[in-house]
């Protein structure tokens, strides 16, 4: 005889008697109550009680009863400190060739958990990748880079960016230029650049995931306590196909395969090498995302992807006509076991002079308030956050493009004399969120380095000593910029890199971020849970008898 486990046991009645009719059960109980004490002759007809029928079974075995009480997993919440690297940088529009090293905007002695890397201008912000198509190149460039900084692989001096030309594309020209800066090139004059250009990215994207990519979009709560504790569990994340208005990575996947037989392209052409090694990396690419020129990636330890979940991207356009995609932001959510996580990566609007601040602060504004993830499963009654703000631990970075609200002359003497404190005072970021406009709640760490923009090509010097109109010259700046919300967070370290790449330097930080995490432990019971026992035992105090 076994019983139901739902845990709810009145007398053991509802699921050891059957009884089709509970007014029937339980005026059938009284009647067997009194006749067992009277010994009645009623009790002989074989429906008058129940009790008849327990009479029949000597004894159970209380295994039955408790054999999911008895290994019932106890979780307890425990926090785990883990070390977050984040870096934002205008590229300018330039992209980047093999010999571009990212010491400046990814430290080699830096060996953190997760890494946020985010850039702007990616692209030229000109009206062909803002209105017409996206180019994927320059962010396929930049992603193999970032590998190699990160998984360091052995043959450091092996172009990374080489490419096997498709022969159905201007085969003889391709030929000639073997590597991926030739044939990319080449491909970009053809009708069907724009498509190809998309396919490098996700294929070198793919390269790099985790080979259970598709699971990093699901819940990661242990399947025990799903189904053990409601209290902490969460209702298990929905099959993407649930959400018809967003393509998911599978449903990608199949288009990437007719797009292959349409252009005769294949995988294993360009990322053959690197899927090999997939299992050596030291880091996966846990997201990243194209808007235009904004482009942002997170990374992970290998060994933390299986405890990242919820993975989802936002993108919000605050650009040409107030939505397309020259400015605005990428946001992306995750769970790190039960904590969530959201990096924003923005580009907000232009322009120094007086007032243009107040356009940025609209932007921070409608970021806000028109991200939104898609909605997923729900978790200790509560849902997995869907507006950033909902999130436990968030960090903004990229070009927030506040400027100084100092004269070119005024900036230059504070400038020579490296007197931060003063022209920190006269930072307009720093002056709107001091009077509760902008970023209200949010912290920023101090800074100890000079602005980040604007420089000459090539050059440490500020496009303003060599500019020839005061039209053209802009005032050096803090335009870059990383700030964090929300408990459990504190930061490291805050710097600029010194790459001569672009007119902006990189910024960098450090974090020390708390995850919180379900420690199951198995909690035994110290007696026998095979031992035997009378049936009557089982029953309700008020219905034993002797």
């Amino acid at each position: 005889m076994s019983f139901s486990d739902d845990g709810k046991m009145k007398g053991c009645q509802p699921n050891l008697f059957r009884t089709k009719d509970k007014k029937v059960a339980k005026r059938t109980d009284r009647a067997g109550c009194s006749t067992s004490k009277s010994g009645s002759s009623n009790s002989k007809s074989p429906s008058s009680s129940p009790f008849r029928k327990l009479s029949e079974v000597r004894s159970i075995r209380l295994s039955h009863f408790l054999s999911h009480s008895s290994n019932a997993t106890k979780y307890e919440h425990v926090s785990s400190v883990f070390r977050i690297f984040v870096s934002t940088w205008n590229v300018g529009g330039k992209a980047p060739t093999a010999e571009l090293k990212l010491d400046d905007f990814l430290p080699a002695d830096d060996h953190s958990d997760i890494y946020v890397l985010g850039f702007q201008e990616i692209v030229p912000l000109n009206a062909g990748n803002v209105l017409v198509i996206e180019d994927n190149e320059p962010a396929a460039r930049w992603l193999a880079l970032i590998n190699r900084a990160l998984n360091q692989p052995v043959d450091t001096d092996a172009d990374i960016f080489q490419h096997k030309p498709s022969p159905s594309l201007d085969s003889t020209s391709s030929q000639s230029t073997p590597g991926l800066d030739g044939s990319f090139s080449n491909r970009s004059r053809t009708a069907s650049g724009s498509v190809i250009f998309q396919k490098s990215l996700k294929s070198i994207r793919k390269s790099y995931m985790p080979s259970q990519r598709k699971l990093l979009k699901f819940c990661n709560c242990p399947v025990e306590m799903a189904k053990k504790s409601y209290k902490d569990a969460c209702f298990r994340c929905p099959r993407p196909q649930a959400y018809a208005n967003e393509m998911d990575s599978s449903e990608e996947d199949e288009l990437d395969d007719k797009l292959n037989d349409i252009f005769g392209l294949n995988d294993d052409d360009v990322t053959s090498s690197a899927s090999a090694s997939r299992d050596q990396l030291k880091y996966n690419l846990i997201s990243c995302k194209q808007m235009v020129g904004i482009f942002v990636t997170v990374w992970a330890k290998k060994e933390l992807v299986q405890h990242i979940g919820h993975v989802r991207t936002s993108c919000v356009g605050r650009g040409i006509m107030g939505y397309l995609g020259n400015k605005g932001c990428i946001s992306v959510s995750m769970t790190l076991y039960q904590t969530s996580f959201c990096f924003i990566c923005s580009h907000l609007a232009s322009g120094e002079k007086e007032g243009d601040e107040l356009r940025r602060n609209l932007d921070v504004l409608e970021i806000l308030r028109l991200t939104q993830f898609r909605r997923i499963c729900r978790r200790a009654g509560r849902r997995i956050p869907e507006k950033i703000l909902d999130h436990e631990r968030v960090i903004w970075l990229g070009d927030l493009n506040y400027r100084i609200s100092l004269s070119y002359e005024d900036t230059k003497k504070l400038l020579t004399e490296n007197n931060w404190d003063a022209l920190f005072e006269k930072d307009q970021l720093n002056i709107q969120r001091a009077s509760g406009s902008v970023f209200k709640g949010w912290s920023e760490e101090k800074i100890y380095f000079a602005p980040t923009y604007k420089y000459s090509c090539n050059s440490d010097s500020y496009a303003g000593e060599t500019a020839t109109s005061k039209k053209k010259r802009r005032t050096p700046a803090w335009c870059d910029r990383i700030l964090w919300h929300g408990d459990g967070i504190a930061q490291l370290s805050y710097f600029r890199g010194e790459s001569q790449f672009s007119d902006h330097r990189p910024v960098c930080g450090t974090f020390i971020v708390d995850a919180e995490r379900l420690d199951g432990k198995s909690k035994r019971r110290s007696s026998n849970t095979n031992i035997r026992i009378g049936a009557e035992e089982l029953l309700p105090t008020s219905n034993k008898h002797n």
